[in-house]
């Protein structure tokens, strides 16, 4: 087995299979969205052709959403998974949210989370798609005022309970919508079925991984995950490599990968977040240059799958460094122009 040719070919970063943006997201099942800009960057390259026009109007039409969800933190979701996603994640979500606000000393009354829900909702329905700063006035107008650490610790709770999601791409700034007006109504997955949808997604798109690696990535309870893999069946195995258990799907991919690829990733993206076991692709002697133990992730550099080096999205020129082949330029400059042909697919090139 080869983990990182692996992971590669079913995280669609070599060889990828959709055209288009919103069946990448429904394949991956989620994908972190904590930098605004870069999170079409991490859904354009793992489409045939990247595109962030075609981003863009998956986004604006609701079939890609962005909402704080697993872990309590953004997250992009296709528009069929996400009133099950909802029922599935959220509890946890929730719990994980109240628990950083009590470290934060921030108590909300049920009574205000009521109101301003409702004042956020009426809000957003009434204009199709706001932003933080409507909803501000939305409060002033009630009488109500709140710093802004209080106000998004409320727009948080709307969002994981199902009243808000995100409304039209801006170039810098968040937008929200009514998720009621917005996505349409599926039938819901009682709780074991989509348990086994969405581990499926999980290892169907990150294999190989490793239990510990679902627990991180999902956020759910232990148990949850255990039963989630049991569920799954005959349809995954383990295979064993460098003494961890790895969990394959049988519709694995294993073929497509070419040597001498380079890859431009952004931060946060599902290459490393998805896993605990980055040491796979992430020479340990580096790891603080592609994340630190904050969670704070660097835009990294990847060459056969392996991280290398650090690159900068928003400089005009390329600007990349390299941890230890100083002369790695020319091979990154074919990723480069691919990046630049993405961001001036966009009417509005500064929308990256």
């Amino acid at each position: 087995m080869n983990p990182v040719s692996i992971r590669l070919l079913n995280q669609q970063l070599v060889a990828p299979q959709f055209s288009d943006p919103a069946e990448v997201v429904g394949y991956m099942g989620a994908i972190q969205a904590q930098e605004y800009r870069m999170m079409r960057w991490a859904v354009g390259m793992r489409t045939r052709r990247p595109s962030a026009k075609k981003f863009k109007r998956a986004f604006d039409s609701g079939r890609i959403l962005r909402l704080h969800l697993m872990r309590g933190t953004w997250q992009l979701v296709a528009a069929e998974d996400y009133w099950n996603m909802l029922n599935l994640f959220a509890p946890k979500a929730i719990a994980v949210t109240k628990g950083w606000m009590s470290s934060n000393k921030i108590a909300i009354p049920d009574d205000e989370l009521i109101r301003v829900r409702d004042i956020l909702t009426q809000t957003a329905t009434d204009k199709g798609s706001v932003t933080k700063e409507d909803f501000v006035r939305a409060l002033a107008a009630k009488d109500m005022s709140m710093d802004d650490h209080r106000l998004s610790y409320h727009i948080r709770m709307a969002e994981m309970s199902g009243w808000l999601c995100s409304g039209n791409l801006l170039p810098m700034k968040a937008t929200y919508a009514c998720s009621a007006e917005k996505i349409k109504p599926t039938a819901l997955m009682d709780r074991d079925e989509a348990l086994m949808h969405f581990t499926r997604k999980y290892f169907q798109s990150r294999q190989p991984a490793t239990w510990e690696d679902f627990v991180w990535w999902s956020g759910l309870n232990i148990s949850d995950c255990r039963k989630g893999i049991a569920l799954l069946g005959d349809i995954i195995h383990v295979e064993r490599w460098q003494g961890r258990d790895f969990y394959l799907t049988d519709n694995c991919r294993r073929r497509g990968f070419k040597k001498g690829k380079i890859l431009l990733i952004p931060p946060y993206d599902e290459y490393l977040i998805s896993y605990k076991s980055r040491d796979i692709v992430l020479p340990p002697e580096h790891r603080h240059r592609a994340h630190n133990n904050s969670g704070i992730f660097q835009p990294i550099i990847a060459r056969d799958g392996i991280i290398c080096g650090n690159w900068s999205p928003f400089k005009a020129d390329c600007q990349a460094t390299f941890f230890d082949d100083a002369d790695a330029m020319e091979d990154v400059m074919e990723a480069w122009r691919e990046y630049c042909d993405f961001r001036s697919s966009n009417v509005n090139r500064n929308n990256l």
